[in-house]
């Protein structure tokens, strides 16, 4: 395996960049500890036989596969195999420094074991999913890739499939059709392992012209709190080329930006992003947007523009200056991971072109925001109006939820995949027969 060590590019301080010139309509916020910050996870119970999240009328929902141990992100190749990456969150060491925790980093803790986000393993594989009759049944189920370091985004070029785990980038020969590799890859590119969290995901996008890769890297830190030298090439979308030569930061200042998309009318690059925590019930808001090249978007000295974080108060006032406004607030602590602008056909045209983003949920709130995949309409390149629910129901009640989605994506018959992570589950949202166009 070729191992490549990555020159320090930058850590996320060093982008210089230039003045944003138009600025979005911002969300009104409140003042930061306006509300203490809480502990607040649901515990994952699972889903009962015969119940399903909810979908607007109209659509239905079904069970496309079960049983797969931590699905996180899909991925559909082009001849319609559905990709499913499996990783969950290791658990710290049980070392001297996590034995000081304090009382708020044991709930949180104990927190994430009880949302089935930590266990002592994770599956480290990708399944193949191939339902070739369309009746959104799989008949084929197959270990595609195993022995892999906590696996996330895949990215088709031509006749390679590239794997982001956590600790880099890694290249495989594939040909049409084949349910299994067996290949142990090529490293192309080595990236800073684990993170804060859940920031342990490493996302890819290939450029249009398939020459080109853009990986999102989340933060190593809340607020950068162990500073920079923790976070060397992390809070930023990178780019290389498919050797993996070339890396640069095309853009800084993004806390955790995992799904990236191209928007289908004007091609620019858009991303969803999962911001900071420990400043009240709605502080900050999670967000989509486009992304400029080179722009720098706050973190960790800025949140939504220029509104200072208190607890890097004073610092690079130069960045927190020049710090871009996202496109659109989504709400605080909903965790929104998984994104994908839809471009099937069989979906009512108000979604023609539209996002669908699973928002995982919060943690870092006293009522729960997120556990639903929402969707935000676009017209023109830009979104055309709020965000709404559209797969919902996954909170049981107030301290209970079924599942956590995660990670979205557009099958080749048009349907909607959703990874439901602790509840093993990848949903299918259909139209239902009778309201297709004929």
């Amino acid at each position: 395996m070729v191992i490549r060590l990555l020159p320090i590019v930058a850590c996320f301080s060093a982008i210089v960049v230039s003045p944003i010139s138009a600025q979005k309509a911002e969300p009104e916020l409140p003042k930061p500890y306006a509300t203490p910050s809480v502990v607040h996870f649901a515990k994952v119970i699972g889903w009962p036989e015969g119940k399903t999240p909810k979908a607007p009328e109209g659509f239905e929902v079904t069970r496309f596969a079960t049983d797969l141990d931590s699905p996180r992100w899909i991925y559909v190749l082009p001849n319609g195999d559905v990709l499913v990456a499996q990783a969950r969150t290791l658990p710290k060491p049980d070392d001297e420094e996590n034995k000081k925790k304090d009382e708020k980093e044991k709930k949180f803790a104990e927190g994430m074991k009880k949302s089935k986000t930590v266990t002592g393993t994770s599956p480290n594989k990708i399944t193949l999913l191939r339902d070739a009759d369309g009746d959104g049944k799989p008949e084929v189920r197959e270990t595609f890739l195993a022995n892999l370091s906590q696996p996330f985004g895949m990215a088709l070029v031509k006749d390679t499939l590239f794997v982001a785990n956590t600790d880099g980038v890694v290249k495989f020969p594939y040909k049409t059709g084949q349910t299994r590799i067996d290949d142990e890859g090529t490293k192309i590119l080595d990236l800073p392992a684990g993170g804060y969290n859940n920031h342990w995901t490493r996302n890819l996008l290939p450029s249009l012209d398939g020459s080109k890769l853009y990986i999102s890297v989340g933060s190593a830190s809340d607020h950068g709190e162990f500073g920079s030298k923790h976070e060397m090439l992390r809070a930023n979308i990178l780019e290389c080329s498919l050797d993996g030569t070339g890396l640069r930061v095309f853009a800084e200042g993004l806390r955790n930006p995992v799904g990236m998309d191209w928007e289908p009318a004007t091609g620019k690059l858009w991303t969803a992003v999962n911001e900071r925590d420990d400043l009240g019930d709605d502080l900050v808001p999670d967000y989509i947007t486009s992304v400029q090249e080179g722009g720098f978007y706050g973190w960790p000295y800025s949140y939504f523009g220029q509104h200072a974080d208190p607890r890097r108060k004073g610092q690079r006032p130069d960045l927190v200056k020049k710090a871009i406004v996202p496109d659109l607030a989504l709400g605080s602590h909903t965790a929104s991971l998984g994104f994908a602008f839809y471009r099937g056909k069989s979906f009512p045209e108000k979604h023609q072109g539209g996002a669908f983003i699973g928002q995982r949920g919060s943690w870092n709130r006293s009522k729960y925001a997120g556990y639903r995949v929402a969707f935000v309409p676009f017209a023109e390149g830009k979104p055309s109006g709020k965000e709404e629910g559209f797969l919902t129901g996954f909170l049981a009640n107030e301290t209970e939820a079924y599942g956590r989605p995660v990670g979205v994506a557009v099958a080749a018959d048009g349907s909607l995949l959703v990874a439901d992570e602790p509840a093993n589950i990848v949903w299918r949202v259909s139209r239902k027969a009778s309201d297709r166009p004929e």
